[in-house]
């Protein structure tokens, strides 16, 4: 029985497979793969899964090879960010040689060309298109911190005594990973008690900067200087105004005498700045007095998933904000410092600190550097059986603002799904996990 031409057309997947992307040649080529016996290669590189065959006899008609290529951008497994020792230096975002490489680039197009008037911020004024992004960022903020302490109340958050790990579910976890005090008396069990907002997320503190192109902070100012959350300081720099950390605002370009060197325009031409109020109201934290648990489960759902989008949308913020205003973050500790170069400030404890005298080995910094998502175990089934120690290698982890979210009710986010291995079966028992090819 020969197929119709409207069959050959179309494909099924298995439903595993999820959504693809099937590119063939023509109706011959397709006609080609059922032919097939064997297969002579199989490539599964970055998502992309490509099957290639040749046919046992070659034919004058068929005689391209075809090929199945079958795209995935969330893979189904994937390994968490891999863990620095504090004895190694962190890698720079961009290596030094392709650093290196763009600005011989650069220097060679500019040669002989007029210079470019130096576009902001780094002439010293604010980028108005990204402030109402970072009155958002601030907000969402926020929202997240007040979000999480009424989440807390509803779902279960344990943090271990002695070391800063904590777990999302009704118990703590049983695997012996705690490298606390004492810990090989308890052979590395951790004692559970009750977490906080700032368990779950983590503050990152950095200096406050008055005049952020200004002189570099000395190590003997880093007591008088305020210090507040790198997020805060970030949006603070990006035209988010607030009364009790002021900082300058310009309105003219600087004068560039030097590399390092400028002098501000004269700004007495114009007229005196009139206060105006702020684009966006801006919230603030609410007290743990008056903090109130949502009321029934859909009042749980819908808070659940309004911490999901703004933990998303303050990362995702962020990230736009740290392409134009610089972030800076030690290779050797998580010091964090807003500005287009780091501190002074002799405060490095990390590994090796003596031959550096206690300096930060300043480099750019990422997202994960300025947002750090703590991750948790994922607990398959809140209500189910607890986790097992002998079967640690089936459990995924998530950031542990999206694992109380979805033990909430909220919706699994598709770029968290790989690491939490949620396709995976887990085994019931130890003798069912040793048997697992």
């Amino acid at each position: 029985m020969s197929a119709s031409p409207s069959s050959m057309r179309c494909l099924c997947l298995p439903p595993r497979m999820g959504p693809s992307m099937l590119s063939y040649h023509s109706r011959a080529d397709f006609l080609k793969l059922n032919s097939l016996t064997s297969l002579s290669s199989f490539q599964h590189r970055n998502g992309k899964l490509k099957l290639q065959s040749k046919p046992i006899a070659p034919s004058r008609k068929l005689h391209q090879p075809c090929a199945l290529v079958i795209r995935c951008d969330h893979p189904q497994n994937a390994d968490l960010p891999r863990y620095y020792s504090k004895k190694e230096k962190k890698p720079f975002p961009v290596p030094i040689v392709e650093l290196r490489r763009a600005a011989r680039e650069r220097f060679k197009k500019s040669r002989g060309q007029p210079k470019k008037p130096v576009p902001p911020p780094k002439n010293g004024l604010i980028v108005k298109s990204l402030v109402p992004l970072a009155y958002d960022v601030f907000n969402e903020r926020i929202t997240l911190i007040n979000n999480l302490k009424k989440l807390l109340k509803v779902v279960k958050v344990h943090a271990c005594r002695y070391c800063n790990e904590i777990h999302v579910g009704p118990i703590g976890h049983p695997f012996k990973s705690c490298r606390g005090h004492r810990a090989s008396i308890r052979k590395g069990l951790h004692e559970w008690t009750y977490a906080t907002v700032e368990d779950v997320f983590v503050p990152v503190d950095s200096y406050h900067l008055y005049d952020r192109l200004g002189k570099r902070i000395r190590h003997d100012e880093r007591f008088s200087i305020p210090r507040l959350p790198a997020v805060v300081e970030l949006c603070i720099q990006a035209g988010v105004d607030l009364p009790e950390f002021p900082t300058k605002r310009r309105r003219k370009p600087i004068i560039r005498i030097g590399k390092s060197e400028f002098v501000d325009a004269d700004e007495s031409e114009l007229p005196d700045p009139v206060p105006e109020p702020p684009l966006k109201p801006v919230l603030t934290e609410i007290p743990d007095t008056e903090i109130v648990a949502p009321r029934d489960e859909e009042e749980t759902i819908q808070l659940a998933e309004e911490t999901l989008e703004a933990w998303e949308q303050m990362r995702r913020g962020a990230k736009k904000l740290m392409r134009m205003y610089p972030v800076r973050v030690c290779g050797y500790c998580p010091e964090v410092h807003v500005g287009p170069s780091g501190h002074k400030a002799q405060n490095c404890g990390a590994h090796k600190h003596q031959q550096r005298n206690g300096q930060h080995g300043w480099q750019s910094a990422v997202l994960d550097d300025l947002i750090p998502p703590r991750y948790v175990w994922h607990v398959p089934d809140v209500n189910g059986p607890p986790l097992q120690r002998e079967l640690r290698s089936f459990y995924g982890q998530a950031p542990a603002v999206v694992e109380i979210c979805v033990q909430a009710g909220a919706d699994v986010p598709d770029q968290y799904k790989p690491t939490m291995r949620l396709d995976i079966g887990i085994p019931t028992s130890l003798r069912e996990a040793e048997m697992v090819v």
